[in-house]
């Protein structure tokens, strides 16, 4: 398949792509239940009961997500049953505001402390704040009756819609499934390109140390947020992969792990060759590849989501064997390590390995070859998120420095004076907007609310110019049903991907929903209140930023630790001997476990890092060593992986009792290095290696002899990884009267000599 060229045909297969993409999807499917929903309200109770309906969806909404069938009823309904009380007691205080904060503020706390549940409790925080915002946006009621009524409307709309979102999540299921592979995949193949970037050689004048580092922070945040994307994935793609079709869309989820593998490995040896202007013209042919590969692999993502049956590929290892690599004996000596050529060779090979996943997907999509349902059905229990509800994120949440509990705590007062200040403004009457700004905008890091505040402000203006415009031409209770249905798959569709758009489809959504609950409403005179009400709001949540603050680096110490754990870890389970002493294609599932843990903590790392740029100077963390360790921390993966890689696919030309030993070895000295807490330089540098080398020996071809001696290589520079790694968190950990753990030299950044 040709993907298009022009301008103009790229960026309609972009917008395609967004357009049957499965947030797209969600929106439409929550949109289509609020349409539903509170049209028939509408009809059956009259349009204030389908107004207060809609509000009921839109609180229920949030938790809504492409996610497994199993467990979805009790993820939806957790938010109503919060908010439905609430709501109720926003409605009974309507006409007492002292009472009504007595009731907001702490209710407030309550909602925000879900987040103690991480990803799952923030929907319904932000469902539960929904709730009661929405309910102050209603006219004040009448008597209790009035109350209690349009709280059963409302609740009739929260339960509706929490039996349609588990029905229509069931319906989608198999399509959510599609879309969410094809996702993993155009993210893969953005990966694959930035891998194919390095493959430049450097002119001989520059410094080759200082260009990678550029490269090297992009491509440790497309690999987080690939592990985060690729957990989501898990979730709903290793459900009960019990029909053919689920499992060989199982089967391509694990291709892909192993695609991630053979990338992180075709990084060794780049910085030596780019150094070589003679292999130039190799890397430029290898990068071409590659970056053909990734177009493939976006051509496959392309015909997924498009119900095609995707195009047959080329094998390119010929095109690869056919590469030049010229050999110049006078490097080729013990003193010089590997010729640049073998090197070359090497480099060559591992893009091969990428080729033949790469083709192992396409024939898995195109139902030629079945996938390994030893290993699918191994992944379908062990690696998915949990569902069931525990009460113990709840109760670790009580200590002074845990940042769910401060985010409460800020949350809660900028909430309280929030709603003093509104009470204080002369439209008073609107003081839910500027409440609404606060939840939308207020997030638990400074990077993530100055991201959502220049958003919910530029979103703001845009949206309340559509708005008013809208109401102006005074529409019909249909045509504002129609819009309200619009905005709500858009915000809904679009929060997590772009906020932006979020931020204008949501005040649309806000403004004619409120002017549904309050017939009457003066849209012109709205126009300003909400613009003033907004920027209120988002200075509110920018300031309580700085009131009981989780700066990141109270948290990176616990994540380094993590993140050398889960590597010693890795490297203990890479290493073992059980690939060597069986001959079956065992799954290998502690391993697996293992690799799953290393990168979701690097992720974490690498994103705590990149959230602690935005805070002050003076609280950021170290950020070199950080950085650092990170670095040392992919490094140390891409070797293992070419060590398991050489184990899983090249066994047969190892020899066993040579390498059985070092393995072991080096296993031990990586878990004396990393596995506990540092407190000071590594010991390691100074002992005897852990492989048989004493020093430099002559590497024999690696596609002609045995490549036992090359496994020995990775083996010791692994090691000294490891080492490097133990100083990097050193230098983190320690306080910062202490004097520095002395570094070790950076060997890694230029002695990755092997295939």
């Amino acid at each position: 398949m040709q993907l298009a060229t022009t301008p103009l045909a790229r960026r309609t297969r972009a917008a395609l792509r967004i357009a049957l993409s499965h947030y797209v999807a969600n929106g439409l499917s929550v949109a289509f239940g609020l349409f539903l929903i509170s049209g028939g309200v509408h009809l059956w109770l009259g349009a204030v009961a389908g107004a207060s309906a809609a509000v009921g969806v839109i609180v229920a909404s949030p938790p809504d997500q492409p996610s497994p069938r199993r467990g979805k009823f009790w993820q939806m309904l957790p938010a109503p049953l919060i908010s439905l009380p609430l709501f109720f007691a926003v409605q009974v205080l309507h006409t007492a505001p002292i009472r009504l904060g007595m009731v907001l503020i702490p209710a407030t706390f309550l909602a925000f402390s879900a987040m103690a549940w991480g990803k799952r409790g923030i929907p319904i925080a932000i469902a539960v704040m929904l709730a009661m915002i929405f309910s102050m946006a209603t006219p004040a009621p009448t008597g209790l009756h009035e109350a209690i009524e349009r709280s059963w409307h409302f609740g009739l709309g929260a339960a509706l819609y929490i039996v349609y979102s588990t029905l229509a999540n069931l319906a989608l299921n198999a399509r959510y499934r599609v879309q969410l592979i094809a996702d993993t995949l155009y993210s893969v193949a953005a990966l694959m390109r930035t891998e194919a970037s390095q493959f430049r050689a450097v002119d001989e004048t520059s410094d080759v140390r200082d260009t990678p580092a550029p490269l090297l922070g992009q491509l440790l945040r497309e690999t987080a947020a690939l592990a985060d994307q690729i957990q989501g994935t898990r979730d709903l793609v290793l459900e009960s992969p019990r029909t053919p079709r689920r499992q060989r869309l199982a089967g391509m989820l694990l291709i892909v792990l192993e695609m991630r593998d053979q990338l992180l490995a075709s990084e060794l040896d780049l910085e030596s060759l780019t150094s070589h202007p003679g292999h130039a013209r190799a890397l430029a042919e290898m990068r071409r590849v590659l970056e053909d590969l990734a177009s493939e692999v976006t051509a496959l993502a392309d015909a997924m989501l498009m119900f095609r049956r995707p195009a047959a590929l080329t094998d390119r290892r010929p095109q690869l064997a056919a590469i030049h690599m010229p050999e110049d004996p006078a490097q080729a000596s013990p003193q010089h390590g590997p010729s640049p050529a073998m090197l070359a060779r090497g480099l060559a090979s591992r893009v091969g390995h990428i080729n033949d996943e790469v083709l192992r997907l396409n024939q898995l999509a195109r139902g030629e070859i079945e996938p390994d349902l030893a290993v699918v059905r191994a992944n379908w229990q062990l690696f998915v998120s949990p569902t069931a509800w525990s009460w113990r994120p709840f109760l670790a949440l009580w200590k002074w420095d845990a940042p769910p509990l401060r985010h409460a705590i800020r949350a809660a007062l900028a909430i309280a004076a929030g709603y003093g200040i509104a009470l204080l403004m002369p439209w008073g009457s609107h003081d839910y907007w500027i409440l609404l700004t606060i939840v939308v905008v207020l997030r638990g890091s400074l990077s993530q609310t100055l991201e959502r505040r220049n958003a919910r402000v530029a979103g703001t203006l845009v949206g309340c110019v559509l708005a008013v415009g809208l109401l102006a031409a005074h529409p019909s209770a249909l045509m504002l049903l129609l819009c309200v249905t619009g905005a709500q798959a858009v915000a809904h569709g679009f929060a997590v991907r772009k906020y932006l758009i979020t931020a204008v489809a949501a005040t649309v959504l806000g403004l004619v929903q409120a002017h549904m609950l309050n017939v009457g409403m003066s849209p012109t005179f709205a126009l300003f209140e909400r613009i003033a009400d907004t920027l209120i709001g988002a200075a509110m949540a920018w300031a309580f930023c700085y009131v009981l603050p989780s700066w990141e680096r109270g948290q990176v110490p616990a994540l380094v630790m993590r993140t050398l754990n889960a590597q010693a870890l890795h490297a203990r389970l890479a290493l073992g001997l059980g690939q060597l002493r069986t001959v079956d294609t065992a799954p290998e599932l502690a391993w697996r476990l293992a690799r799953r843990e290393a990168f979701d903590s690097l992720s974490a790392l690498v994103q705590a890092t990149q959230r602690s740029l935005s805070e002050p100077r003076a609280v950021q963390p170290p950020l070199e060593p950080l950085e650092r360790l990170q670095a040392h921390s992919y490094q140390l993966l891409a070797q293992l992986s070419a060590v398991k890689s050489m184990l899983l696919l090249r066994r047969d030309r190892l020899t066993l009792h040579e390498v059985e030993g070092p393995l072991a070895r080096t296993a031990v000295r990586i878990e004396e290095a990393i596995g506990s807490a540092p407190i000071g330089p590594s010991p390691l540098p100074d002992q005897a290696p852990a492989t048989a080398l004493g020093g430099a020996i002559p590497l024999p071809d690696p596609f002609d002899n045995d490549i036992s001696p090359w496994l020995l290589r990775r083996l010791d520079l692994a090691t000294a990884i490891a080492a490097q790694l133990r100083d990097d968190a050193a230098r983190i950990l320690q306080p910062a009267s202490s004097t520095p753990a002395p570094a070790t030299p950076d060997t890694t950044l230029t002695a990755n000599e092997a295939p």
